[in-house]
């Protein structure tokens, strides 16, 4: 039937589940997932296949009918899983895969099993009052943005294939009363793991402490085998350090590229340090520590830009409540919950010195890290675009000619001086560097991206694609795929003033 590697369930033969096919929404107690079957659709239509990921899993394009959900290989029942979450800070309960439909793992060419799951392929036990459809347009957001992300080497979900499904979906986008018909789509998306902090927060909260220890087990031993051999005593509170170092490495990534998710609850937090369930996330255009894309987070900002790493922080802190029933060692848990702020903070500085071009940061060099934070917060600066012109600045440099193309706005004299000081102290810094100027800007090339996924050419883009018309799709595909060049320098420019009050663009929600 299908040219496909051999598909394996290994969660489903190794957890309790739901095997009645039951689709209404429901609490499902004892179980960690239920069977669910793909819905049924129309006239699907592969629209985009990630070629290079479909030969790592050696899965040819023409699987329409594994894309689409249609056909499934023998032996494989698809199912969700059931997961808690906090979201936005409060207790949510049990949430689970609304919208989401896991069908198995494959290996890859390289060795490793990699998930693979349906979103958008219709309605689970964990939908709620959801339809588990989704939206060509958040479909094909997800789709460039995971594979931005990975281009750009950061840990991430990837996608393999995204389907029309031929049916219209009913959304209203910004939730205010006017809900339009849309393009269906689905998508398959790729990780080593989906579980998230909110497997072990469901199973903590119903005191199914047998199924929580087995949980822990079974990550250990399959994604963390440097650990699995140490005692039970030692090998939780080992696991859940690697767990926050990998979170922590993860937003500092994403502080390194200027990437916000927009909605950071437990139940999006990948046990891996994956970035995963893009929603309303976002590129930073001008820089803003109180940037936020997501209208469902305002007023209160919880998951702007700058609090990342805190709520990342928050979110281990509810891990660890979860988790301790079984680790059973408040003290050891507090320890590496107090350690993820020394262990965030050197891994940014550090980060900090590569985009700079620096040595390293010495405790001297803190004056100047807090000096351009203030510049770049007060003049809304173009993140990206301004580490691509500090590649280029020396002694003589005109500093307000120089960066004028990542002004948003004219600047007053009291700015230029504070950006011409800036500039000044900077290159008096990287005098005093003990590595070469070709290893300073090698340093800087490597950590500074001339290319993102900017919203508003996402949104130009699902436009164009949505309307049969794939020229701009194309070239930011390889745009994407070539970050750390400058391919096509018409995508190097700042966010148009047009897309700055755009919605759908500039704004954002969790609606898909």
């Amino acid at each position: 039937m299908m040219n496909l590697p051999e598909i394996k369930q290994p969660f489903k033969e190794t957890f309790p589940g739901d095997n009645t096919y039951d689709n209404y929404p429901r609490q499902t107690p004892g179980v960690l997932y239920a069977l669910v079957e793909p819905m049924e659709f129309p006239k699907p239509e592969l629209i985009l296949f990630n070629e290079e990921l479909g030969e790592q899993l050696m899965i040819a394009k023409d699987n329409i009918g594994l894309f689409s959900g249609q056909m499934l290989p023998e032996g494989v029942t698809t199912y969700a899983t059931a997961y808690a979450g906090h979201q936005f800070g409060n207790w949510a309960g049990q949430l689970g895969d609304g919208r989401a439909i896991n069908i198995g793992e494959v290996k890859s060419r390289s060795g490793k099993n990699i998930e693979l799951q349906y979103k958008g392929a219709g309605s689970t036990p964990y939908s709620r009052n959801a339809d588990g459809r989704a939206v060509f347009r958040s479909s094909l957001r997800e789709y460039m943005m995971s594979e931005a992300m990975y281009h750009l080497g950061i840990s991430t979900t990837r996608a393999l294939s995204l389907v029309k499904t031929g049916e219209n979906v009913i959304r209203d986008m910004f939730y205010n009363g006017h809900p339009e018909a849309e393009n269906g789509a689905v998508i398959i998306r790729t990780a080593e793991s989906f579980i998230r902090f909110g497997h072990f927060e469901l199973l903590a909260a119903r005191q199914e402490t047998d199924t929580l220890k087995q949980l822990m087990d079974w990550i250990i031993e399959r994604y963390f085998p440097e650990i699995k051999g140490e005692t039970d005593a030692d090998k939780y509170l080992s696991w859940f350090r690697e767990v926050a170092q990998k979170t922590a490495e993860t937003i500092i990534d994403w502080f390194r590229v200027g990437f916000v998710h927009g909605v950071m609850n437990t139940d999006n937090m990948s046990i891996l340090g994956l970035t995963i369930d893009y929603g309303p996330f976002s590129m930073l255009d001008e820089y803003s520590l109180n940037f936020t894309p997501n209208t469902t987070d305002l007023p209160g900002r919880r998951y702007a830009f700058g609090k990342q790493a805190n709520i990342a922080h928050w979110n281990l802190f509810q891990l660890a409540n979860a988790i301790f029933p079984v680790v059973n060692n408040q003290e050891g848990l507090e320890e590496i919950l107090n350690d993820f702020s020394k262990y965030f903070w050197t891994g940014y500085d550090k980060m900090m010195a590569e985009k700079l071009g620096l040595d390293g940061v010495k405790e001297s060099d803190q004056s100047l890290l807090l000096e351009w934070q203030k510049l770049m917060d007060e003049l809304k600066l173009d993140y990206t675009l301004f580490f691509s012109l500090l590649e280029k600045v020396d002694a003589q440099t005109n500093a307000a000619l120089h960066f004028e193309p990542c002004f948003y706005y004219n600047l007053t004299q009291s700015q230029i001086l504070q950006l011409e000081n800036f500039v000044q102290h900077y290159v008096d810094r990287k005098s005093q560097n003990t590595i070469s100027t070709e290893e300073s800007l090698q340093k800087m090339q490597r950590a500074n991206p001339k290319f993102i996924l900017r919203n508003y050419l996402l949104f130009q883009c699902i436009e164009e694609t949505d309307q049969g018309d794939f020229t701009l799709l194309n070239k930011l595909l390889k745009a994407l795929e070539n970050p750390y060049e400058e391919l096509y320098p018409e995508f190097s420019v700042k966010r148009p003033d047009w897309a700055g009050d755009q919605p759908g663009c500039s704004t954002l929600s969790c609606s898909s």
